[in-house]
């Protein structure tokens, strides 16, 4: 697993919303590799503001009413099923909204207080993990496309399949690893080989106070590892404005012997 840090390698926010350059490399960023990290967002508004430049927003079971979820350490011995994020407990990669027939393309987190200890973000390129599955593990992740062979958010839920085509060049990533998830027998026998994928390919990320994350939702999982201290960390679902051209999703294999 990579460690970085967010420093050097982010897109100043708060120059985002004053200069159309910078707000172009956010959009490029997105745009390219799905993934943008930033830092200057100290406030959950510094947070919404930039969302609200790129996305329309969509607001979450756990949202306040302008979209933005606050997650904190409620501090329950035991989180509850489905509410892990708010507890200090390391969350496994995963999407948003699996359970939603349509998951929002973007994800948006920003931290405003850093953990005592630990709390470190862990994303997975979805595409390097599908690009590692077609050349090591190709039935597997045939079984991955499988439709109605994943079922996200227990009965109530969204009946699919991790991988699914949303249009002709494009597949839709859709994952958690908790007890809402359930998988046919096809899929759970392959489950070994895309965790070993996944870990292959996380990167771990320190963010400090005023640091976050833009990501494609549709490509990218998130994750967290375990935490002490009073974390505070402000989370944004959003579809990208249109007239930005930013396309999510995972690019599909050109077809054999095309050029």
């Amino acid at each position: 697993m990579q460690r970085l840090g967010v420093s050097g390698i982010g897109i100043r926010s708060v120059e985002a919303r004053r200069c159309g350059a910078e707000h172009g490399r956010v959009i490029s960023a997105l745009t390219a590799r799905g993934l943008a990290l930033v830092d200057d967002l100290p406030t959950r508004e510094d947070l919404l503001l930039l969302a609200r430049s790129i996305a329309t927003v969509v607001p979450h079971r756990d949202s306040d009413l302008d979209g933005v979820t606050t997650l904190i350490d409620l501090g329950e011995p035991t989180p509850r099923t489905g509410l892990a994020g708010f507890s200090a407990a390391e969350l496994a990669p995963h999407t948003d909204c699996s359970n939603s027939a349509t998951p929002p393309a973007l994800l948006m987190m920003s931290c405003s207080t850093s953990a005592v200890s630990g709390g470190q973000a862990v994303l997975v390129d979805g595409q390097a993990v599908h690009d590692d599955l077609a050349e090591s593990a190709p039935d597997a992740l045939h079984a991955f496309t499988g439709p109605r062979s994943a079922l996200f958010g227990g009965a109530s839920g969204h009946l699919g399949s991790i991988l699914t085509g949303v249009r002709r060049e494009r597949l839709l990533l859709r994952l958690r690893q908790d007890e809402l998830a359930r998988f046919s027998p096809e899929v759970a026998w392959h489950l070994p080989v895309l965790r070993a994928a996944i870990e292959r390919h996380a990167i771990e990320i320190e963010l400090a106070a005023g640091q976050g994350y833009l990501l494609d939702n549709h490509r990218w999982l998130h994750g967290r590892k375990t935490f002490t201290g009073h974390r505070v960390v402000h989370r944004i679902h959003g579809n990208p404005l249109p007239e930005l051209g930013i396309v999510t999703g995972l690019r599909r294999p050109a077809p054999s012997g095309a050029a």
